[in-house]
């Protein structure tokens, strides 16, 4: 699939939003992940939140890590800024670009190997400074690039696809956003659209550090030792011309949920998914007691989902610094290098 290319031309009779733009125009290539993996799910939905909100595709800097969830970018949004960077390091690359050009709209796709592991000191400070972006974490709770041993953010007990039963805990990124600050926090499912875009619009019009955790299921690995299909196993045995590894089509796992319900989702591997949707008259603006409905949740072994916290008049990290209005990327040597005299009165004040 990698050498196909999508369609330039687009039908006259795609809707158009108010700025004129087709929801064509805001896709990406041709996704090359497991067929029915949630991640295409969530780039679907970022694709209709974008279009949603006449959002111009180019005002928008889309920034990601290493993994399967970092590759996504690439599937959505083909007009925007883009840049892939090493792994676990988006948050501190996102951070200096919004420094440098506060106009555009940032947008950080991370997973959960790539935000809870060696990204986690990089995803505590963007959070904590208040950088104004969306981050979204496409939480799966496996390393799916490398077959499916457990990330950090699988639960406590949960079996692997080859039967070994996780003993480590669990690291509950939802419970860091908050405690550290973020001013809109959310957790989804990428099976449930409905819920999920309306998310994604409205941590894209926040003003702040917004983070998204959304539950995506990794659908199909197989290469685990034992296995007479792995890469190892067929390296020993075999001269191979090529290497080639075979997913099973699988389908995209959706549902319809209505608010303040609990339903258990069975997953491809035959476990069982159980959400919680915030009910309707749930209250977003209390911290703490969005902390304590999601350990209470945790508990019952279900994850709440919806919008859990948002801080309405919350500022960013421009904000704290007290920068110009104008980009830094825009400053002229005038403004940038005021001259001597201002260096001494600058000096005289510190001593």
């Amino acid at each position: 699939m990698t050498w196909l290319a999508k369609p330039r031309l687009h039908h006259p009779t795609l809707p158009c939003n108010a700025i004129g733009f087709t929801r064509r125009d805001y896709e990406g290539k041709i996704s090359t992940l497991c067929a029915g993996c949630g991640h295409d799910s969530i780039s679907a939905a970022i694709i209709q939140a974008c279009w949603e909100l006449d959002i111009q595709p180019h005002r928008i800097a889309k920034l990601s890590g290493i993994g399967c969830s970092s590759k996504t970018p690439d599937y959505f949004l083909g007009q925007s800024h883009g840049f892939n960077t090493v792994h676990g390091r988006m948050p501190s690359v996102l951070t200096g670009a919004n420094l440098a050009n506060r106009l555009l709209t940032y947008l950080g796709v991370s997973g959960d190997g790539d935000s809870a592991s060696i990204g986690i000191g990089q995803f505590v400070h963007a959070i904590r400074r208040g950088v104004d972006m969306t981050y979204i974490v496409e939480n799966n709770g496996v390393y799916g690039l490398t077959k499916g041993q457990f990330s950090a953010t699988a639960d406590q007990g949960s079996v692997s696809k080859k039967g070994v039963a996780n003993a480590d805990s669990p690291l509950d990124m939802v419970t860091m956003a908050l405690q550290l600050g973020a001013s809109y926090v959310g957790r989804g499912f990428s099976g449930d659209k409905r819920q999920l875009v309306p998310l994604i619009k409205g941590a894209l019009s926040h003003r702040g550090a917004a983070f998204l955790d959304v539950i995506s299921p990794c659908v199909a690995f197989n290469n685990h030792a034992g296995s007479t299909r792995s890469y190892d196993h067929v390296r020993e045995h075999n001269e191979a011309v090529n290497r080639l590894d075979v997913m099973t089509p699988r389908a995209a796992i959706e549902l319809e949920q209505a608010p303040g319900s609990t339903i258990d989702v069975p997953q491809h591997d035959g476990s069982v998914l159980r959400l919680h949707k915030l009910d309707a008259g749930y209250d977003p603006r209390d911290r703490i007691a969005a902390l304590n409905l999601i350990q209470q949740r945790h508990a019952r072994g279900e994850l709440a989902t919806g919008l859990l916290f948002v801080d309405p008049a919350a500022d960013d990290l421009h904000g704290h610094l007290r920068t110009v209005d104008t980009p830094l990327n825009a400053l002229g040597p005038a403004e940038l290098c005021p001259g001597a005299a201002a260096l001494a009165k600058i000096n005289a004040a510190l001593r």
